[in-house]
């Protein structure tokens, strides 16, 4: 057997790149062989399919993205500002030339319930963000209010991510999510 001459994590953030500005669909095999420079047989014996690639790249999203969540919320004064800090990030991302909204929300739309696994993934890889912000809000506000509030901050979390499609709307982000999340410390989080 040949031994693999390339770092997996390094075509895994590659793939992740391509699939996650030009969907699962638009994006051919050609694509991907272009992409990661690799020849089809390393892709085929390496990841197995198209399919399978694009769920390793969905896979190492949602848990960089979870990873720096936590980070986010751990590294503030409290867990309201470190929430702040997150929705504050998400607004912030939303004015790059360059951004491209959540990759879970992008193939929760582009793949329907009954395409199959691809779907399944993401929603629960959303799933799972959620209960990352439950886990924290429950132990400040206890077990319903969090999981409500938890929901609220994953509401505001896609409508950044959807409302992005506007252009100059940072401050007008800014004063909804307030709105919206009038619960959260933004006052402290501004000042800090």
């Amino acid at each position: 057997m040949a031994k693999q001459k390339f770092e997996r994590e390094e075509i895994i953030e590659k793939s992740k790149e391509l699939f996650w500005n030009k969907g699962y669909s638009s994006s051919s095999m050609q694509d991907v062989i272009k992409t990661t420079g690799l020849k089809p047989g390393s892709i085929y014996n390496s990841f197995g399919n198209k399919e399978a690639l694009y769920s390793e790249a969905l896979e190492n999203y949602t848990c960089t993205n979870m990873e720096q969540m936590r980070q986010r919320i751990e590294s503030a004064p409290s867990i309201g500002e470190g929430i702040c800090a997150v929705l504050e990030n998400l607004i912030l991302q939303s004015e790059k030339e360059d951004y491209s909204a959540c990759f879970l929300i992008k193939t929760q739309f582009e793949i329907t319930e009954k395409e199959g696994p691809l779907h399944d993934q993401a929603v629960e890889g959303l799933e799972r963000v959620e209960e990352i912000l439950s886990g924290y809000l429950i132990k400040e506000y206890g077990e319903e209010l969090g999981a409500i509030r938890a929901t609220s901050v994953m509401l505001h979390m896609n409508g950044i991510r959807v409302y992005s499609y506007r252009k100059n709307a940072l401050e007008r982000m800014r004063l909804g999510v307030r709105e919206g999340t009038s619960w959260l410390p933004w006052d402290e989080f501004y000042s800090s």
